[in-house]
């Protein structure tokens, strides 16, 4: 049987993570602009647990909270541009950083 996943927010720390089971599979970074903004500035994925899909599972999770909250986020992490790019994620107000430069460097891989 599989581990299950589970994807919780860490206010301490500011970031989602995404649990194997037991085990911390990845993070994704959040910062507060203000009340109505928050940047997400960074993914990382646990190489043990590459090639599982658990940067997109926590991408998904994470972005529905933040729709859920309410405000915009600002997807400067290459990983989430490139999420928000192939997904819909409903009630998210995404703010672009800059068209191009979120489109240049929006890689399809998993995050590091």
């Amino acid at each position: 049987m599989a581990d299950e996943l589970t994807v919780t927010r860490n206010d301490d720390a500011r970031r989602y993570e995404i649990h194997v089971g037991d085990e911390l599979g990845g993070f994704l970074d959040f910062r507060a602009v203000d009340d109505d903004r928050t940047v997400l500035p960074h993914t990382e994925i646990d190489p043990a647990f590459t090639g599982r899909g658990l940067g997109s599972a926590l991408a998904s999770e994470a972005l529905s909270d933040l729709a859920r909250r309410g405000g915009s986020v600002i997807p400067s992490c290459p990983f989430v541009a490139h999420y928000l790019r192939e997904h819909d994620v409903p009630g998210l107000v995404v703010e672009w950083p800059d068209e191009d430069d979120a489109a240049d460097s929006a890689g399809s891989g998993e995050p590091s």
